[in-house]
C-alpha cells in the first residue's frame, strides 16, 4: 500500500468530511510523532495494532557481494515491529 492509497482508505473510512490536504497533513503529523516517540522513548505502543521498538544490531563481519572479501559491518540501530495479539488473530 502506498501513501496515497492509505490516504484514500482513511478518507473512505472516516465519518467526517475532510479534505485530502487536511488528511494528508494529519497523517504526516501522526507518522512524524511516531518517529519522534520511538527515537526518544525507544518504544511506541498502539493498542490493538502493535509495538514499535528500537533494536541495536551488534557489529559483525560480512562479505562484499561482488568480490567476496570480508568486510566489517558497524553496529547500528533499527526499528522493529511486534504486532498485537488482536492483529495476529486477524491475519
Amino acid at each position: 500500500m502506498t501513501k496515497s492509497e492509505l490516504l484514500e482508505a482513511v478518507l473512505k473510512n472516516t465519518k467526517m468530511e475532510i479534505s485530502k490536504k487536511a488528511a494528508n497533513t494529519f497523517m504526516d503529523a501522526v507518522f512524524t510523532s511516531l518517529v519522534t516517540a520511538v527515537k526518544k522513548g525507544k518504544r511506541f505502543y498502539y493498542p490493538g495494532f502493535g509495538t514499535f521498538t528500537v533494536r541495536t544490531r551488534k557489529a559483525r563481519s560480512g562479505r562484499h557481494p561482488q568480490t567476496g572479501a570480508t568486510i566489517k559491518i558497524k553496529a547500528s540501530k533499527t526499528v522493529a515491529f511486534k504486532p498485537s495479539k488482536d492483529f495476529k488473530e486477524i491475519l
